[in-house]
């Protein structure tokens, strides 16, 4: 079940790489993580993703790395290890096996925890799971 959502809320979200990078470097989805009370999940996986981004994302920006990883570490982020939804993985292997079996954990942490994925790529379209992007986050979270 692929969703651009109607739903009116959400209470908390499984967050890409893309989307956390975004708010490191000050993007429309930091908007997201100042909001409200929303809940935003990740994975250990997904967050060496964004640490590995980080040197080309500082030198793109002409801003110290130590800048974003500061930024990086006020995220009100919750880290998953890959035991809390190993259970589940499998079938998210399955879910997302023609796009990116490296978004493969993510969406076993969203599955785990009955949440949508935040992501602003298209790897999660064809994944069963509600998706939104920072656009439509933005507009449920502030009607």
């Amino acid at each position: 079940m692929t969703s651009k959502s109607g739903a009116k809320s959400v209470a908390a979200v499984a967050a890409d790489a893309n989307v956390i990078l975004s708010a490191v470097t000050g993007g429309a989805a930091l908007r997201v993580f100042t909001r409200g009370k929303l809940k935003i999940h990740t994975t250990e996986s997904t967050l060496a993703e964004v640490e590995e981004y980080l040197p080309a994302m500082a030198a793109r920006a002409r801003l110290p790395v130590e800048a974003l990883e500061s930024q990086l570490r006020m995220l009100r982020l919750r880290v998953w290890g890959a035991l809390s939804y190993r259970r589940v993985l499998p079938e998210a292997l399955r879910r997302i096996e023609r796009r990116d079996l490296d978004d493969a954990d993510l969406l076993a942490l969203s599955i785990k925890l009955r949440i949508p994925v935040w992501s602003n790529d298209r790897d999660f379209q064809d994944a069963r799971v509600r998706l939104f992007t920072t656009a439509r986050l933005l507009k449920v979270l502030n009607p």
